[in-house]
């Protein structure tokens, strides 16, 4: 079935059966067809469809013909039940997700909804969905006088709104330089609407072309003046006068981190949570701030499932917030689920992150990231919420060594191990107190129910929270139902199953959605999931999980994200395996499974296109996120990371083994650019376990390759040889030179790093050589002669850096490999700098900076901003280089690239130290040298303790600046770096001045001198 439903009529009108297009060639049957669809499950009268047919001449056989048309209409459908006769006219029966009118309707009022709760991605995506499916405009081969004037304009006017809501949360997004050309084509083919107008002047505003948006101004107020004699509207001149002014109110909004991504957050209480006091009363003594003991106070809440142990423990840590002032930590452990626990270190390291501590210094194993865990909780005052635990052994590592962060703990079991050994106190939880379960129920609802109908429901549902809510949905889904009018349809005196009736309650397409969603391995889902697991369409699947949610068969975890209650999970799975053959239930996996691959894939093409990645295979087709920018593409990765590793985990587990590495590998640039090193070793690893069974050799290599990339990125760089030299093994069998030369560039830059720079220059020559040649890959050689580029500076052949940079930057230009490109031009920035040709230094910086910011390339952004800092240091403009490096600051607050993090430190102390901010200065340079010392990055660390001896130097402490500067010339001598020992020597001739010792001084500034002379760099 197509995007758009089975009957189509935004644009020419089409009918879908069987997924083939069926023609309706006469246009009298197009017209009825349309008429009785645009009221579908409606009857329509006959004066009605006479006027649409025929307006005011009718035949003379009115009705004759009128039924020949509709017996007509039944043979092209294919179902002569399809279109009921009445007595007062006909009726035609269609699900309204089929037709795509009523789907642009439910598409526009979710949209509104989510834009209304916050969700602007989400509100933005369901915006594009509702208008892609029209396909030109409304009813447009439908011969009817009366449709085209009733109902076209109602039609398109809100067609006309929904771009206008689309573009205005776009902008509140910030992807205000994507609209521009969008904008242009509305205003063009809408030139009366003032408001798309508007809307182009402040995208070319926020887009630093104030001119230009000017000059729109001037050119709508010629047009309307031109054809119809007014002026602007009050909104248009409004915008126009705030321009003219610089409003900051026209301002682009900065981005935000949705609320939904934060680790451990805390979920949203109920509403309508009600009962419970003495267990509240209970719960809040124990958590009583100042409690006697220095025992950490932990309490488990346990009861059977479906009686509201999560919704006590959420509502019980909303009330305490303010009595924790560091926040609170919460996870769900998956204890009860289908698939296996939350993973201990995936836990520590989602809580880790919360507390603050960079991904790259997340420890990999458990035992360290637990006692890591304990230290930062030490002096807070923190509420751990552990969530859906089945043993022991899931609490324990997660357990704070402070007294000050209690704990609270649900669980189907007692947990007898956690209260022997750990001193937890265990509070059962019952179900509801009658009273209590009356009161939930005339809440849902209203109060006019008859109160023995309302009780005898409350018994039988046994008084579960759960029970009482599925029933409750149940009951107020039915037209007119009350709850004598629903019991009295039960077998009397059995026990009821409210999920039982619930699920019979539902469509077909209801219930079989219900049941595949119990495929998905992950956490939760989107409505994009929803439709590629049942394949049908996103809007229709939008439209059902908000039905199944509003039986509360699902809950709302957040915007636009759906999930199970365990219970009803389980329930789902036993019905899905009653119900679906096993290939349909593998055809649903499978169309998951690929949906993540696909979308991980469109995503990869953004962030980092010229990342090498394993081929594709051909697909089947798959309803992808909306994602057409890098911003979008790292939302959507950071909304779904925990859904992808559990696939891959599934996928590895169960199979097809191929989709563990196909999403690890697409992962892995996103995983590398965050640095979320615990799901970027799971699911390496899950990648290769699936490559290995299968004996996939291709695969096998590259998730060598990815876990490679890893330990290199922890500063492993041993591991990471050793690992390369597998990957590398695996391509020579395979005869796949490509996939060599790829692992020798990677390998060359590991062992620059490392430190062993001609072991680095042989790797990348062989690498060389294997692209080079007329059947070389010529994207693959750009890469490489970049990073022989790089090792050239390093080493002082400057002259050679421009050399290999030039042709690089040929390449990547030439073939558009825009973050090659972008990496190309920041180092021939960095050659021009040394020879003293800034302002052409300060020519390729800018492009390349143009580039990161349009691509969104955060790191490479940071880089650039990073060199155009320290080339502004050499140009004698400290303020500028401050500037710059705050901005490469804020470039990295979610990239965390600590190498180039430890860069613009050094640049920031310097530019300080110019600026005589010594104590400012020295601050930095230690911070800096701390961080270069963790990662294992020694040439940044031998530029800190220059740095530092020279602000020591100038702190009047010259004896301290000799002995730093000693320790700094003795790195970059062992590892052969030139230009910084020239930098070295330089600072150590003013150190031997400042002691007195004149010779010395002019020992160590004619070394330098000769360095200078032989490389070719100028002296800052």
């Amino acid at each position: 079935m197509g995007s758009a439903g089975e009957f189509r009529l935004l644009g020419p009108l089409e009918v879908l059966r069987d997924g083939r297009v069926v023609p309706v060639r006469a246009g009298k049957h197009r017209a009825l067809l349309a008429c009785l669809l645009l009221r579908a499950n409606k009857v329509v009268p006959v004066a009605d469809l006479v006027e649409a047919l025929w307006g005011d001449s009718p035949p003379a056989r009115t009705r004759g013909t009128l039924q020949t048309y509709v017996m007509r209409l039944r043979q092209v459908l294919g179902d002569p039940t399809r279109i009921v006769t009445t007595p007062a006219g006909y009726r035609l029966s269609a699900p309204p997700e089929r037709i795509d009118v009523h789907l642009f309707t439910a598409g526009a009022t979710r949209a509104r909804e989510l834009e209304e709760s916050g969700d602007l991605v989400g509100a933005r995506d369901a915006y594009a969905e509702a208008i892609a499916l029209w396909r030109g405009p409304a009813l447009a081969d439908v011969p009817s006088e009366s449709l085209h004037r009733e109902e076209v304009p109602r039609l398109t006017e809100r067609l006309m709104l929904l771009h206008e809501q689309h573009v205005d949360v776009e902008l509140a997004l910030g992807n205000h330089e994507q609209l521009v050309p969008v904008l242009r084509g509305l205003t063009a083919d809408h030139p009366l609407r003032e408001k798309f107008w508007a809307q182009l002047m402040l995208a070319l505003y926020r887009s630093s072309r104030q001119a230009e948006a000017l000059e729109v101004f001037r050119q709508v107020d010629r047009m309307l003046d031109e054809q119809l004699g007014v002026d602007p509207g009050e909104d248009l001149r409004a915008v126009h006068q705030a321009i003219l002014t610089g409003d900051p109110q026209l301002a682009a909004p900065k981005a935000a981190p949705a609320d939904e991504q934060e680790p451990g957050r805390l979920p949203r209480g109920l509403s309508d949570f009600i009962g419970r006091e003495a267990l509240v009363a209970r719960l809040n003594g124990l958590f009583t701030e100042g409690g006697p003991g220095t025992a950490v106070p932990i309490v488990t809440l346990s009861g059977l499932p479906g009686v509201g142990k999560t919704s006590l423990a959420v509502h019980v840590a909303h009330l305490l917030r303010d009595r924790f002032p560091d926040g609170t930590l919460y996870v769900d452990l998956r204890g009860y689920g289908l698939g296996p626990p939350t993973a201990t270190v995936d836990v520590l390291a989602r809580f880790l992150r919360a507390l603050g501590v960079p991904p790259e210094q997340i420890p990999l194993d458990a035992e360290e990231s637990s006692t890591l865990f304990r230290s930062l909780l030490t002096g807070r005052r923190m509420l751990l919420v552990l969530d859906n635990a089945s043993a022991p052994d899931q609490v324990r590592p997660l357990l704070p060594g402070a007294a000050s962060c209690p704990v609270l703990v649900t669980s189907r079991d007692d947990l007898r191990g956690l209260i022997a050994m750990n001193g937890a106190r265990r509070m059962s939880v019952d179900v509801l107190e009658p009273a209590e379960s009356w009161e939930l129920l005339t809440a849902m609802l209203g109060g006019d129910e008859d109160r023995a109908a309302v009780e005898e429901l409350a018994r039988r549902c046994a008084h579960l929270p759960l029970a009482l809510r599925v029933a409750a949905a149940n009951v107020a889904s039915r037209p007119g139902g009350t709850v004598a009018g629903y019991l009295a349809e039960l077998p009397a005196d059995e026990p009821l199953a409210p999920v039982d009736l619930a699920y019979s309650a539902l469509t077909d397409a209801q219930q079989r959605l219900f049941r595949l969603l119990s495929l998905v391995p992950g956490t939760d889902f989107t409505a994009e999931a929803a439709a590629n697991v049942a394949d049908i369409e996103v809007l229709r699947a939008s439209a059902l999980l908000t039905q199944l949610a509003e039986a509360h068969l699902l809950l709302r975890p957040g915007p636009g994200r759906y999930q199970f209650h365990d219970q009803l999970m389980l329930f789902a799975a036993r019905r899905r395996a009653a119900q679906d053959d096993e290939r349909e239930q593998a055809d649903a996996r499978a169309r998951l499974l690929e949906f993540y691959v696909r979308s991980v894939d469109q995503c990869a093409t953004l962030l980092y296109p010229d990342l090498r990645r394993l081929p594709s295979a051909p697909a089947p087709w798959v309803r992808l996120p909306r994602i057409t920018v890098a911003a979008q593409a790292a939302r959507w990765l950071d909304g779904e990371r925990a859904n992808l590793t559990a696939a891959i985990r599934s996928a590895a587990d169960e199979g097809p083994a191929s989709m563990a590495w196909r999403l690890a590998d697409t992962m892995r640039g996103y995983l590398w650019i965050g640095k979320h090193v615990t799901e970027w070793l799971a699911t390496a690893k899950y990648g290769l376990h699936a490559a290995q069974e299968e004996g996939h050799k291709a695969a096998e290599a590259a998730m060598y390759g990815n876990l490679a990339l890893l330990h290199w990125k922890l500063g492993e760089f041993g591991t990471s040889e050793e690992l390369y030299g597998h990957a590398m093994t695996l391509y020579q069998a395979l005869g796949n030179k490509a996939g060599v030369a790829g692992i020798l560039n990677n390998l060359g830059l590991v062992l620059m790093e490392a430190g062993d720079l001609a072991a680095a220059r042989d790797a990348l020559q062989r690498s060389l050589d294997l692209v080079s040649g007329p059947n070389g890959v010529k994207t693959a050689r750009s890469t490489i002669l970049c990073t022989l580029g790089m090792l050239a500076i390093d080493t002082g052949h400057l002259d050679e850096a421009h050399d290999h940079l030039s042709e690089s930057l040929k390449i990547s230009t030439s073939h558009r490999l825009r973050g090659s490109e972008a990496t190309c031009r920041n180092f021939f920035g960095v050659v021009l700098r040394l020879r003293g040709e800034y302002e052409q230094a300060l020519e390729h910086l800018a492009i390349a900076l143009e580039i990161g910011l349009e691509s969104g390339f955060r790191e490479v952004t940071a880089r650039v901003l990073e060199s155009t800092a320290v080339t502004k240091v050499d140009q004698g403009d400290p303020h500028a280089a401050l500037a710059l490096a705050g901005r490469a600051l804020e470039e990295l607050r979610e990239s965390g690239d600590q190498q180039t993090t430890t860069n613009v430190l050094v640049v920031m102390a310097e530019s300080n130290r110019r600026l005589g901010r010594l104590r400012t200065a020295d601050e930095q340079f230690q911070q800096a040298l701390t961080k270069a010392n963790r990662i294992g990055y020694q040439p940044t660390a031998a530029r800190a303790l220059i740095g530092l001896a020279a602000t020591r130097r100038l702190m009047g402490v010259p004896a301290e600046a000799l002995d730093l500067c000693a320790r700094g010339l003795a790195i970059v001598v062992d590892i052969g770096l030139p230009v910084t020992e020239a930098a070295a020597r330089t600072e150590l001739s003013a150190i031997h001045l400042a002691l007195g010792d004149a010779e010395a001084a002019a020992g160590e500034r004619e070394l330098a001198a000769a360095i200078h002379r032989w490389t070719g760099a100028k002296p800052a």
